[in-house]
């Protein structure tokens, strides 16, 4: 096995365990830090994570792609944020976009569990195929086609237990159509950015801290307008361990996420993020208590494989 491929798993599993832990961090919020509120600080903390690590990138990048002329004056570097004004904008509506997303996460999850919740995330392959076909004349194969209604099928076998249509908890149904949303913003918001990636105009590490920095401080000033909160809650000593917690869980799977990308292409890296549902679920019955099904079981197995197949057979077709 390539050095390279051994590093990308490595990264890759230990971003497993921290996305894993992602949905279990959430539903143990204290009752104090409502979903605005959490949401403005994950945003935060993430923003204030992702600075120093974008500050590092930027010093990586003058020093590694630096020219010089012949008396020996340097000629080309890299600009911090270099295409923000082109994308202004856009970068407003991303903020925006994510901001949203931060919240309906904890709300989501809350309504859905845990189990649940992490399985109906993994329909972000799905919805890239779909906005990725629909923005970017992509193209899709009857393959995935077939493996994406395959994916629908395993989360409904595990939402539903079977199709007991009588026993289906209508608010984990919500909660499951609140985190199908985020999955299809989510995606959406990656598949604007995509373009500047391709013309360079900002890192992935240079958005995840700007989308933050926008996130963050419009939820948090809209948080202490609408709700005029005791400030007192910030500071409580339950409230920041969770704030930092969560916004360290969050950052540490996006860091291994771009760390993993570093090492195999985007294709093996999304296969070795596909068994995040697991990790998820042994989590959730060790530290929540959830039973984790036959059916939801089952339900994963089909997920997983779909998104093997689908992520795999978009791979042949880019070769």
């Amino acid at each position: 096995m390539e050095k390279n491929t051994k590093k990308g798993l490595i990264t890759g599993l230990i971003g497993v365990i921290f996305v894993g832990l992602q949905p279990i961090i959430a539903i143990l919020r204290p009752k104090a830090a409502d979903a605005y509120l959490s949401g403005a600080m994950t945003c935060i903390v993430e923003m204030m994570i992702f600075f120093p690590i974008m500050l590092i990138e930027f010093k990586l990048m003058n020093s590694n792609n630096q020219i010089f002329d012949n008396e020996g004056n340097e000629v080309k570097k890299f600009h911090l944020l270099r295409g923000w004004r082109k994308n202004f904008w856009l970068f407003i509506f991303i903020g925006l976009l994510f901001g949203l997303n931060q919240i309906l996460f904890f709300v989501g999850y809350d309504m859905a569990g845990a189990i649940n919740g992490s399985l109906t995330q993994k329909t972000t392959v799905f919805f890239s195929l779909f906005l990725g076909y629909i923005l970017l004349k992509e193209r899709i194969t009857k393959r995935q086609i077939v493996f994406s209604i395959l994916l629908f099928l395993g989360l409904a076998i595990s939402i539903t237990q079977f199709f007991t249509l009588i026993d289906i908890n209508l608010n984990i149904l919500i909660g499951v159509g609140i985190i199908l949303a985020i999955s299809l913003m989510w995606i959406f918001g990656h598949t604007l950015t995509k373009p500047i990636f391709g013309r360079e105009e900002v890192t992935p590490i240079q958005m995840v801290f700007i989308r933050n920095i926008i996130s963050g401080g419009i939820l948090l000033l809209t948080y202490l307008l609408i709700f005029t909160p005791d400030l007192g809650i910030f500071i409580e000593p339950g409230n920041l361990l969770f704030f930092f917690t969560m916004g360290s869980v969050y950052s540490a799977g996006l860091v291994m996420w771009y760390k993993t990308l570093s090492y195999l292409d985007v294709s093996k890296a999304t296969v070795v993020f596909s068994p995040t549902p697991i990790t998820s679920a042994l989590f959730a019955t060790i530290i929540l208590g959830e039973v984790f099904t036959i059916a939801q079981l089952l339900g994963t197995i089909l997920v997983i494989i779909s998104i093997i197949i689908i992520i795999m057979q978009k791979r042949s077709q880019e070769t």
